[in-house]
């Protein structure tokens, strides 16, 4: 039973009622899902088919596809009009988690004070980082942005730092781990403020060339290609071999949906040995989690470094705050040993050694779970069609996947059994030498990245303020970040350069209906 309504609730109602209803068996929990917090239900076969059903690839482009303006399932949110579109809770999030959700609201917006300090509940900052809260770098929860000149503050951008390390210190439990360890000195990433009585690690220092590449019918772009550096070091000289690696701030959006993907569906497009001869090669970043001490699918993070959104969460808290939470406590945040005054600095740590509650630490984390998804728009205009259908001849949908359907979770209805559109494989692929951070990271090599989820990619102007994407923000627009395509994408990006002036402008109006 198709369903033919335009208004995101009715939409959502209609998904419900085809995706809804319960199943009766428990599931072996699998590589990665079977963890305490994500229950799994048992798909019945009818199910499994269903869903083969409804995730394979459109064969027909004169109209959309069904519940395809809800890419989020029954929680797709309305689109707004205003720069709060990323800032709504999950429209079928349940009544009782609300309030939880508001509170994780302000807590993510807070501004972390210095310790010691009157208001107790606030403080914990530092002694070094990146920002004093969440909402700083994750702004109206979109995505940041890289410094637009020598005045601009890098607070939504920071740098990666790490060393070789002994190959004995691979992780034996992990294939293909790549033995890396963080600077001795400056730990695993470079924080460019502190707090009083406290030098600042360092300056972001980045330059750009640009770069013309000639397209198809006579048009021409034009790339920036960046260089970073680590300017003004406040504690000496990097470690040895030191590799360093941009990070800009992504979108919040859909990442307890993310979660909830079962494993065996993103491992199913895994195709290490590129054994059906297409030139794409996902392979699935594996990661030691923290929480379930045992390795499982890396979802989260540019590379897939966090397996969790509970272990990002804690790990951004870490690393960009300084605040130390129940999976990463310690409380002087990224300062290493070769930094005593930064741990001798007194904290914020309460009764339980935290200076976040376990409360409001989980909190946060459903409020980062259950952030919507916006509406699609314009899904049926012509030229948003043919775009769509050149996403799929060109090679695009190879690595980033339309949809999925999550599994069964029993004790989180709202991200249970929906029909999502993230436009991701979850999957690592290698991107070429133009994006190469020659900086490994677990499993993945210094060419490879996570493909990132396009949902909501059309609306981050209005919702961030500007235009530019990828890892390190290079990328002006949507266009540039696709001509920064390499490696496993290279047949993709020359096809769109190949693409007639119109085509190409389908495609991109197609990507901004996202």
């Amino acid at each position: 039973m198709p369903c033919r309504w335009t208004r995101p609730s009715k939409l959502a109602l209609c998904a419900a009622l085809l995706w809804g209803g319960a199943s009766l068996s428990a599931e072996t929990p699998g590589y990665g899902l079977g963890d305490p917090h994500l229950p799994l239900i048992q798909r019945t076969e009818d199910e499994r088919a269903r869903i083969a059903g409804v995730v394979a690839p459109a064969r027909s482009f004169d109209a959309s596809e069904p519940y395809e303006a809800l890419p989020a399932g029954a929680g797709t949110v309305p689109v707004r009009r205003d720069a709060r579109g990323f800032a709504q809770p999950a429209t079928n999030l349940p009544e009782a988690q609300r309030m939880t959700f508001t509170l994780g609201d302000a807590l993510f917006q807070k501004l972390w004070t210095s310790s010691p300090s009157s208001t107790l509940a606030s403080d914990g900052l530092g002694p070094l980082y990146n920002a004093r809260s969440c909402e700083s770098c994750h702004l109206r929860d979109g995505r940041g942005h890289a410094p637009e000149g020598p005045e601009d503050t890098a607070v939504s951008m920071f740098l990666r730092v790490s060393v070789p390390a002994d190959p004995a210190r691979e992780m034996p439990a992990i294939a293909d781990w790549i033995a890396t360890a963080p600077d001795p000195v400056y730990g695993e990433q470079l924080q460019d403020f502190a707090t009083v009585g406290h030098p600042a690690e360092y300056r972001l220092d980045v330059r750009y060339e640009e770069i013309e590449v000639p397209l198809a019918g006579g048009e021409t772009a034009h790339l920036r290609r960046p260089s970073y550096a680590a300017a003004d070091l406040g504690y000496g000289p990097l470690g040895e071999g030191a590799m360093l690696s941009p990070r800009v701030a992504p979108q919040m959006i859909g990442l307890g949906l993310l979660e909830a993907i079962a494993t065996e569906d993103i491992l199913a497009n895994a195709d290490p040995d590129d054994a059906d001869g297409d030139g794409i090669s996902g392979r699935p970043a594996i990661v030691w989690s923290r929480e379930h001490d045992r390795p499982m699918l890396g979802r989260f993070g540019w590379k897939g470094g966090e397996a969790t959104v509970r272990e990002q969460s804690a790990s951004a808290f870490a690393g960009d705050i300084g605040i130390a939470t129940p999976l990463r406590p310690e409380l002087w945040g990224d300062c290493t040993e070769a930094q005593p005054a930064c741990r001798r600095a007194p904290h914020g740590g309460d009764l339980d050694g935290l200076e976040i509650s376990a409360e409001a630490f989980d909190a946060v984390v459903l409020y980062t779970a259950n952030l919507g998804v916006p509406a699609r728009r314009d899904i049926d205009d012509p030229q948003v069609l043919r775009g769509k259908q050149l996403f799929q001849e060109t090679g695009c949908a190879a690595c980033h996947t339309p949809k999925f359907v999550t599994a069964r979770l029993e004790d989180r209805p709202e991200h249970s059994f929906q029909l999502i559109w993230p436009y991701s494989d979850l999957l690592l692929h290698d991107m070429g030498e133009g994006l190469a951070d020659h900086r490994p990271e677990g499993r993945a090599t210094g060419r490879e990245w996570k493909t990132p989820p396009l949902w909501g990619i059309g609306l981050t102007e209005r919702v961030s303020g500007h235009t530019t994407f990828l890892h390190d923000g290079r990328a002006r627009s949507l266009l540039e970040a696709i001509l920064w395509h390499g490696g496993e994408a290279q047949g993709a990006r020359d096809a769109v350069v190949s693409l007639a002036p119109a085509d190409r402008a389908d495609l991109i109006r197609y990507l901004e209906s996202l």
